[in-house]
């Protein structure tokens, strides 16, 4: 029962940041908004997930998960219900801004529970929160089919309300668990790879739904541009749950293609049919690319002195959401969306980097577990 209400609260958060996707299009015709405008607005949830990463985290060593949680979901309420109850760019810049507070509570409160509920387990429990994940990621978007504005986000409100009680109902375990954190792990080789391809995946999901959807708008409506989200999502799930049983590293080299290859196709195409094929290799690229960033991850630092590195891994992905939808909204604005593949591409020189640093590291830098070996 614990575990099922922890990877519900994942759904919630997935659902949390894609929600706007289907809505971005609605969003810019009230408001007279292009691209330039509407990706800063996605991004704005990542400027929230990174304070939120800082605030949950000192919040956590203080009073536990279940605390953490706690407040995030009264955050995230709080924030849906400006998009619900508002109108106009301002308020929903900081209706945005306090959904991505929770957010960021909501991963570290739910990532720690499990830690300090199932140690030994953390790999096969971290994978299945990811699939969940991709569950929200087809939430949110499938929210859409309400139409508007307000809808959608009065369905994610109420949404909420259904966790809060599973909440109280959480059994707490009967000891806390200590978790502590180490800097000099941050200059692992391993650990770089790892926030490198977090980057990344947090820099094409932030493309997908910040301005891409107005460029499907085009050919879409707002209910076809939800089950094109809701497809892909799918195939985010599926590819994750699969690729948590290989070798991580090569997983995100694979990816890195896959989804600088996807996000280049989706914005050069035209036509639905293109659209659907760079999804679905989007799609896998995230899911791979998830579960390789998260295998690095593990298997570098381990659990023993994992809180700085996991704030520091998961404001790397809130980078990636802020940077992602802001730079390609930009780069849409300028140059249209036939290059909008520009951002992933760079992102991916990061990606190459690591690897380079990672195969040129001496033997005595190669750490597996959170212990250098000798």
């Amino acid at each position: 029962m614990a575990y099922a209400t922890l990877l519900l609260l994942g759904v919630l958060d997935a659902a949390g940041y894609s929600v706007i996707a289907p809505v971005v299009p609605a969003i810019g015709r009230a408001n007279e908004a292009g691209p330039g405008v509407l990706g800063p607005l996605v991004a704005t949830f990542a400027l929230g997930m990174a304070a939120g990463f800082v605030v949950a985290s000192r919040y956590l060593q203080r009073h536990g998960a279940y605390a953490v949680l706690a407040g995030s979901l009264g955050t995230m309420a709080l924030g849906s219900l400006g998009f619900v109850a508002g109108h106009g760019l301002v308020l929903y810049f900081g209706a945005r801004l306090l959904m991505g507070l929770g957010s960021g509570g909501l991963w570290i409160g739910t990532v720690f529970a499990i830690l300090e509920r199932w140690p030994g387990e953390e790999y096969r429990r971290m994978s299945g929160l990811l699939a969940v994940y991709s569950l929200g990621g087809i939430a949110g978007p499938a929210f859409g089919v309400l139409g508007g504005i307000r809808g959608p986000f009065g369905l994610y409100l109420a949404l909420v309300g259904v966790c809060a009680p599973l909440l109280l109902m959480l059994e707490r375990p009967r000891e806390r668990a200590r978790f502590e954190s180490d800097r000099s792990v941050l200059r692992f080789p391993g650990f770089l790879l790892a926030c490198a391809a977090v980057l990344l995946v947090a820099l094409s999901m932030g493309t997908f739904d910040g301005p891409l959807p107005v460029h499907f708008a085009t050919e879409l409506s707002q209910t076809q541009i939800s089950g094109l989200y809701v497809a892909t999502s799918i195939v985010v799930g599926l590819s994750a749950w699969l690729g948590s049983r290989f070798p991580p590293a090569p997983l995100v080299a694979v990816a890195t293609a896959l989804m600088v290859a996807g996000i280049s196709l989706a914005g050069v195409g035209t036509s639905v049919a293109v659209w659907m094929v760079a999804a679905a290799v989007l799609g896998l690229g995230l899911g791979i690319g998830e579960a390789g960033a998260t295998g690095v991850f593990l298997e570098t630092i381990g659990t023993e002195r994992i809180v700085l590195a996991m704030v520091v891994w998961s404001q790397v992905w809130a980078l990636g959401y802020l940077a992602g939808p802001a730079a390609a909204g930009a780069v849409a604005e300028v140059a249209g969306f036939g290059a909008i593949g520009l951002v992933p591409l760079a992102a991916s020189l990061l990606v190459l980097a690591a690897f380079v640093r990672m195969a040129r590291a001496p033997a005595s830098r190669v750490v597996r577990g959170g212990t250098e070996a000798a």
